[in-house]
């Protein structure tokens, strides 16, 4: 009953913030398509779209970053305005931060912690982030959840789960999987509300990475976490400008390992972090690349896992029909008057326009966005599983062609895609 109250009670106000919100930006947005065109107008309800999820508080700010990514399904200027969202909410203070703890660990934290530092050094909507000392010796950092963003999420969800069944059943989403991308999203963000499976996925990324060259993700300690915390190596010093100081050789180097670790995700283990913008990203002056936040990761069943590294071959090597009939087997939904034929010679010339192009303009972002474009208009709904991978790729790709504007993106990719495909470093693939 008192759950049912406070959902009510939510709901109201988010509905009040909504209209109080939404009406003027409408209302506005009308009136700049009037006066400067429909591109205007779009942008200015996307700009204050922004602003309202912020108010509406972490739940539909990570929403909204979610959401952002699925540039297979929402319009590009929508998805550039929602990847400007960022988390706005308070570290914890001394007083919370010793709540957290008790939640967490109870009487025993003092047997876990020689020391905390009650400051902490990384904060989010979800946890914040201290340096401490175990009592064993090991400096270490300490990702704490805040107290009762569970609910507060949960609750949230529920009401975004509502609005959703409402809206897939408007004339203009018809066609449209509403119900299905909400439910992928509120299991993206309820995933990192997991710790224990984040744990999980962090030790499992530090074992597949570590044969690549410079890559170093964060030992965990799992004698000290528990479903609230997860306890880590502390890595010192991380910046996110770091890479700007370094040489030009180091920041080659940076880059190489960054595209050898994302390859080796998506072409050979399968188990990929779907999160990898710069605040998960870190480079050492030692020109180690550190993977941090290992909430959002997916992993894809080996079918996948060979149909995405069978598209990136064949879109390496310029064969444009073969990779068009990859993206139609992988597909999760082909409407009923999908133009399969259509679709085919359209992606077939996308593939063969990109494989002509020199490595220094080929451009990822380009590509997917042309060919998210193709599947929207053709009826073709990409796997989830296969979007957020990919979409993974795309975010590095800016951080990469900072680091080295020269990087060959496929030619990178050959030696995880031969491992891959074909257990193998090398050799010329034969591709049916």
């Amino acid at each position: 009953m008192r759950t049912r109250f406070a959902l009510t009670l939510r709901a109201v106000r988010v509905t009040g913030t909504v209209v109080a919100v939404g009406v003027p930006a409408l209302a506005g947005g009308s009136v700049r398509r009037l006066r400067h065109g429909p591109a205007a107008g779009r942008r200015f309800v996307y700009h204050r779209l922004v602003a309202l999820l912020m108010l509406l508080g972490p739940t539909f700010v990570k929403a909204g970053q979610v959401l952002g990514t699925r540039r297979d399904l929402l319009p590009p200027a929508l998805c550039d305005e929602l990847s400007l969202l960022q988390d706005s909410v308070a570290p914890l203070n001394a007083a919370q931060t010793a709540v957290a703890l008790a939640e967490a660990y109870g009487a025993e934290v003092d047997d876990v912690f020689a020391s905390v530092d009650p400051r902490p050094v990384a904060s989010g909507s979800v946890a914040s982030v201290y340096r401490a000392r175990l009592c064993s010796g090991q400096d270490v950092a300490v990702k704490l959840r805040r107290p009762g963003i569970e609910r507060t999420m949960s609750e949230d969800l529920a009401l975004i789960r509502g609005g959703a069944k409402f809206v897939a059943r408007l004339p203009v989403f018809r066609g449209v999987p509403v119900e299905e991308v909400v439910a992928n999203m509120a299991g993206a963000i309820l995933g990192q509300l997991d710790f224990e499976r984040e744990a999980d996925n962090l030790r499992r990324l530090r074992k597949n990475l570590a044969e690549v060259p410079r890559v170093w993700v964060p030992k965990v300690y799992p004698e000290a976490c528990r479903p609230r915390c997860i306890v880590m190596e502390f890595i010192p010093d991380l910046a996110v400008g770091t890479a700007d100081q370094c040489s030009p050789v180091t920041r080659r180097r940076f880059a190489a390992s960054g595209m050898a670790a994302m390859y080796q995700m998506l072409f050979v283990d399968g188990f990929v972090h779907c999160d990898m913008h710069p605040g998960n990203l870190y480079f050492t002056r030692s020109a180690q690349v550190v993977v941090l936040d290992a909430g959002f990761s997916v992993q894809l069943s080996d079918r996948l896992r060979r149909l995405f590294a069978e598209f990136f071959m064949n879109m390496a090597i310029g064969r444009g029909r073969h990779a068009a009939e990859i993206v139609i087997r992988s597909a999760a939904r082909v409407t009923d008057d999908a133009d399969l034929d259509g679709f085919t010679v359209r992606m077939a010339d996308l593939v063969e326009r990109s494989h002509g192009q020199p490595a220094s303009e080929f451009s990822l972002i380009a590509f997917a966005m042309e060919m998210f474009d193709l599947q929207r208009r053709f009826g073709i709904h990409a796997a989830p599983e296969l979007i957020f991978p990919l979409l993974s790729l795309l975010v590095i790709e800016g951080t990469i062609r900072e680091l080295d504007p020269n990087m060959d993106f496929q030619e990178a990719a050959k030696p995880q895609l031969m491992r891959g495909l074909f257990g193998t470093d090398g050799g010329r693939p034969t591709l049916g």
